[in-house]
């Protein structure tokens, strides 16, 4: 394989592309936008070494009577938008039972041990070092119970995984954040996390990077993508690419592509929002409220709201319940101040049903290579995917074993 057409400018194509230029490949990405400009921009800016199990459907009956009758900012959606999620939702909740929710995890937690080891290098090669802070992330307990199951999950993520994490009292929170106005029951601080004051502009910086090692990015249409005699070909403004492989790396936009192609993916559409305030009192750490299910994060353009899933279809219009409901509860742990935009932002995560990201050759087409289904953590884990992807496209072992996230299995 010596040449390669990327479809997708986000934090996992440039993650791709970084690392197949990196073992001597020919890479050209193609977008309709500019890279970072979708789901990449919009996130809460963490690199989240701590993330290790992925989202799961919650099977507390009383979580999901939360969830059901909206007491929850966890999720929100519409009733009218159910059916179109029933299948994806279905086999989301058998994923999420116990014996099939500790194999996923554990594949899961072998590319997330990854993120910051394979982001590092790209940040010292990009200059970026300005953009990312290593002081960790906090979860934020408003009720003592909760804080209480919090420290006996990060005792368990301790025993399995290894993961460091510290336990801070109220009074300790308010001390090491000197603007918070409500202490709650306490925080547990995450410190091998990072923290990106601007994930659109990291993804430009490893953008820029990956023009300078001698990729180049195009404006096109993915929707054009054919077959072209041994290989593929996509439409571009500067005219037809074409190449020996392809990578999809699309994310939610992925399904729709592929369909065309005979393969029927089911995904888990979760729409998400966030809006910056013009916060004179700052936190120093982002931190996350899991009583609102929200992130609060300090970014260049001020403190940043990010919300959780909204259910949703592709074309509906922005409804910023969780966003309203998030800045009413963030005002109670610091002033927020002005909001710096007329209107939040909002995208798109593509979650795939068992929670893994497909990385993989099609079952049916040779040289058409999937990239996408990163749920909640693209932005932390398109480089380490994006190794594993570049390992298996260029015949190498990868770093860990790719079997659980193969396309094959979605088939």
């Amino acid at each position: 394989m010596k040449q390669t057409i990327i479809l997708g400018a986000g934090m996992a194509g440039i993650g791709a592309g970084l690392h197949l230029l990196k073992r001597g490949v020919d890479v050209t990405i193609v977008d309709q936008t500019e890279p970072g400009r979708e789901t990449s921009y919009g996130n809460a800016g963490l690199i989240q070494t701590e993330a290790v199990e992925p989202y799961a459907l919650p099977r507390d009956i009383g979580k999901l009577f939360m969830i059901a009758t909206g007491i929850s900012n966890d999720v929100y959606y519409e009733i009218s938008n159910l059916p179109s999620h029933a299948l994806s939702l279905l086999k989301y909740w058998w994923y999420s039972g116990p014996s099939q929710y500790g194999k996923i995890s554990k594949a899961y937690a072998s590319i997330i041990s990854r993120s910051t080891a394979e982001h590092a290098p790209f940040i010292a090669e990009a200059g970026a070092e300005d953009l990312v802070a290593h002081d960790g992330f906090r979860t934020f307990y408003r009720d003592g119970r909760e804080f209480e199951k919090g420290i006996a999950n990060a005792k368990r993520l301790f025993e399995t995984y290894g993961l460091g994490s510290s336990v801070m009292t109220g009074r300790q929170l308010m001390e090491a954040e000197p603007h918070i106005q409500i202490s709650g029951a306490g925080a547990i601080h995450w410190p091998d996390t990072w923290a990106v004051r601007d994930p659109g502009s990291l993804v430009v910086a490893y953008a820029d990077l990956f023009r300078k090692l001698g990729g180049k990015i195009v404006r096109g249409d993915a929707q054009s993508l054919s077959p072209s005699g041994s290989g593929w070909k996509v439409t571009t403004v500067d005219g037809p690419v074409e190449a020996d492989a392809v990578v999809v790396a699309l994310g939610p936009w992925s399904p729709t592509l592929l369909q065309s192609f005979g393969y029927d993916i089911q995904m888990v559409r979760k729409r998400g929002y966030h809006m910056h305030y013009r916060s004179d009192t700052p936190l120093n750490v982002p931190l996350m409220d899991m009583a609102n299910g929200y992130v609060l994060a300090p970014m260049l353009k001020g403190m940043r709201i990010t919300t959780g899933a909204e259910l949703t279809k592709e074309a509906s219009l922005a409804a910023p319940v969780q966003l309203k409901r998030a800045h009413k509860a963030a005002s109670e742990i610091i002033p927020l101040g002005s909001p710096v935009e007329n209107a939040p932002w909002s995208g798109t995560r593509p979650c795939m049903p068992d929670m893994l990201p497909v990385i993989g050759e099609a079952p049916k087409h040779k040289g058409l290579w999937f990239h996408f289904g990163h749920g909640h953590q693209g932005f932390t884990l398109g480089p380490a995917t994006g190794r594993m992807l570049a390992e298996l496209m260029t015949g190498e072992t990868p770093f860990t074993d790719a079997t659980p996230f193969r396309p094959a299995r979605l088939f």
